[in-house]
C-alpha cells in the first residue's frame, strides 16, 4: 500500500531540492534524505541518512511511501565513488523499501546522457543505443538495470549537462579565454536545473494522474548547440576579448539530444535554449 502524494527524495541536493519545493507547493507530503539535513529548504522533512552505510537510517519512514527519486551525485569521482553513489547506494535503498514493506508506485532514477557514445553531432533519443564504454557510462547503465529490475515500476531519466545558480564552470572558462574547436563543431547538451526538477515534477504528477510512463526519458532543452557557438555568445555578454592558450576542449562525446518523448507529457522547458539560461544567470549575478 502507498500514500499517493507522499514522496521520499534520495539523495536531496540541489536538483532534489528544487523537486521537493515545486512537490510541496502542488501539496504533496514531501521527504528528502541526505547527510546534512540542515541545508533542507523549509517544506522538505528531513531523513537523515548515509548512503554509504548499511545500517537503516534511524530518521527512515515507516508510513507506506507513494514515490522515491533517487537523485544522488557521486562525491568521490571515480570508479569506486561511482560504483558506491548509484549501484551500491540504490541497492540499499531498495533494501530498506524492502525491510518496512514499503512499494512505491514508481521508483524515478536520475540518469546521465554521459551513456551515449556517439561522437558525430548525430540526433538522438531514447531508443538509440546507449554504448559509451567509460567508467561512469558502465557504472551509470548498470545502476539503471538495478532500478528497472527491481520488482517495482520505474523510470530511468538520463539528465544531460546541468547548469544553474552556483554551478560557474563553464562562464570561469569564458572569463579565463577558453577555446574550443570550431570545425568539426562539438555538440553538448544541456538542461537548467529548474527545468531537470520541472521535468521530474512532470513525470510524478502525470503517474499520479494514471497516465502511463515509459522506462526511460531524456531530460534536455529544446536546442542542443555547439560548444563554440556557446562560448561566442558567453564571451559577447561577459565582455570577454582575450583568449587563452592554454584553455581548451578536447575533442570528446558530440551529439544532439531530443526531448520529444517528455515534451509529449506536456513538459515544456523554462529555459528553452543556453540563451535563456545564461542571461537569467548573468542578470542575477
Amino acid at each position: 500500500m502507498s500514500a499517493p502524494n507522499s514522496l521520499l527524495i534520495v539523495g536531496c541536493g540541489d536538483v532534489g531540492s528544487r523537486l521537493g519545493q515545486r512537490m510541496a507547493d502542488a501539496g504533496w507530503r514531501v521527504l528528502g534524505m541526505r547527510r546534512n539535513v540542515a541545508a533542507l529548504p523549509a517544506g522538505i522533512e528531513p531523513v537523515a541518512g548515509d548512503l554509504h552505510a548499511d545500517p537503516c537510517p534511524a530518521d527512515w519512514p515507516r508510513q507506506p511511501l507513494g514515490y522515491l527519486v533517487y537523485c544522488v551525485a557521486a562525491t568521490q569521482h571515480d570508479e569506486a565513488g561511482y560504483r558506491a553513489a548509484y549501484v551500491d547506494g540504490l541497492r540499499r535503498t531498495l533494501g530498506w523499501l524492502a525491510l518496512y514493506g514499503q512499494r512505491p508506485r514508481r521508483i524515478l532514477f536520475a540518469s546521465s546522457s554521459g551513456v551515449y557514445g556517439q561522437q558525430e553531432g548525430e540526433w538522438i533519443d531514447e531508443d538509440s543505443p546507449a554504448e559509451a564504454q567509460s567508467y561512469s557510462a558502465l557504472i551509470m547503465r548498470e545502476a539503471e538495470r538495478v532500478a528497472l529490475d527491481s520488482g517495482l515500476p520505474a523510470t530511468a531519466v538520463r539528465l544531460t549537462g546541468l547548469y544553474g545558480p552556483g554551478r560557474q564552470w563553464l562562464l570561469s572558462q569564458v572569463r579565463a579565454g577558453y577555446r574550443v574547436s570550431e570545425t568539426p563543431p562539438l555538440y553538448g547538451n544541456r538542461i537548467h536545473v529548474d527545468d531537470a526538477a520541472g521535468l521530474l515534477a512532470t513525470l510524478l504528477q502525470a503517474d499520479a494522474a494514471g497516465t502511463p510512463l515509459a522506462d526511460l526519458y531524456l531530460g534536455v532543452d529544446d536546442e542542443p548547440a555547439a560548444l563554440h557557438e556557446v562560448v561566442a555568445w558567453l564571451r559577447e555578454r561577459l565582455g570577454v576579448s582575450h583568449w587563452s592558450d592554454e584553455q581548451r576542449v578536447r575533442r570528446a562525446g558530440s551529439k544532439r539530444c531530443s526531448n520529444a518523448r517528455a515534451r509529449a507529457l506536456g513538459w515544456a522547458p523554462q529555459y528553452p535554449s543556453y540563451r535563456e539560461g545564461y542571461a537569467a544567470m548573468l542578470q542575477d549575478a
